[in-house]
């Protein structure tokens, strides 16, 4: 699919989402579809998809060690081992995961590749920028997350008061101004233009690639727009969220259209979650290259379904043709 395609079929389809929800509570007036009924089926998608695809993952065997390694393997004791890069105990894998999953690692190691036209010449270059882009946006959107814990508990909890304050420690604007909001718009509209702006970025990318970039880009602004320009009753949208969350919903009269459009975007965004490549948050802790330890040196790896085979040995291939041997000159053990 061409780049234009995959571009306009993305936004159109997030458009039409708008709209949907738009429509759906300004025109129809279906609150309680948009308010409760969607929200569950879309947590119910999310929860049941993800559990789907991690057994599916798990039960593909896995019969020999196949980690990607960039470091030296654990060898002679006079040869300094990397542990981390390539480790060769469990604990080791372990902290090779834990460096993958919270700091992204092989990312801040990846190079780019252009071809230069002085030359030409093919360069490579550090890619650091996207790995920053990447740890702003993961990060950003989690605390943002757990931020949006207050309106789903009664009391607030603790670190969720202490997040926010860290949060909006430039006590900037009234309300105050979140430094994740504008970190998430910003690293979002980055990895977008990233795959807009470079040719062989935009070669590959398809709607798959756009639509989730687009999607929560909207989910942001939307969400921007609640809190800073057209203000939503918080008490109403905890009302709800308690209500939901207690199996007990409530659907206030005081929550304006742009919270249900907000609310069915993230539904969609969770409903889409499971059957899309941000699963990539489950499968990380399931790929093989990633955590297994590098132990091929000192255990043996035997492929656990390997049928019988009937073996042929050499004597009784012998046995069998050596007349024929013999008589084309061909050297044999016994005569």
């Amino acid at each position: 699919m061409s780049f234009g395609l995959s571009f306009w079929v993305s936004i159109i389809a997030v458009a039409v989402l708008i709209l949907i929800a738009f429509f759906g509570v300004g025109a129809a007036h279906l609150n309680y579809l948009f308010g409760v009924i969607i929200p569950y089926a879309a947590f119910a998608f999310f929860i049941l998809g993800i559990i789907y695809r991690v057994l599916k993952w798990a039960a593909r065997p896995v019969p020999f060690r196949i980690p990607t390694t960039a470091g030296q393997q654990k060898s002679f004791t006079w040869i300094k081992q990397n542990k981390i890069d390539n480790p060769s105990t469990a604990l080791g894998a372990m902290v090779r995961m834990a460096f993958e999953v919270l700091l992204f690692r092989s990312l801040f190691r990846n190079t780019r590749s252009e071809l230069q036209s002085s030359g030409p010449r093919l360069a490579y270059a550090s890619s650091k920028w996207l790995w920053v882009a990447a740890l702003a946006f993961h990060y950003s959107f989690l605390i943002i997350l757990l931020r949006h814990l207050r309106l789903f508990t009664e009391p607030v909890l603790t670190f969720v008061n202490s997040i926010e304050k860290m949060d909006s420690f430039f006590q900037v604007w009234v309300p105050l101004l979140y430094i994740t909001d504008l970190v998430l718009i910003g690293a979002v509209i980055y990895l977008l233009l990233r795959r807009i702006l470079i040719p062989h970025m935009r070669y590959i990318s398809l709607p798959a690639d756009y639509f989730p970039l687009f999607l929560i880009l909207s989910i942001g602004i939307t969400g921007v727009l609640m809190r800073y320009f057209f203000k939503v009753s918080v008490v109403d949208v905890k009302q709800l969220t308690t209500g939901l969350i207690s199996f007990n919903p409530v659907i206030p009269k005081g929550i304006g259209v742009l919270f249900y459009i907000h609310l069915f975007l993230v539904s969609t965004l969770f409903a889409y979650f499971p059957f899309s490549k941000l699963t990539h948050m489950a499968g990380v802790f399931l790929s093989p290259t990633r955590n297994l330890a590098n132990n091929n040196r000192m255990e043996r790896h035997v492929n656990p379904w390997n049928y019988p085979v009937k073996v042929h040995t050499y004597e009784e291939y012998e046995d069998h043709y050596r007349e024929f041997m013999k008589d084309a000159g061909i050297p044999v053990e016994k005569e």
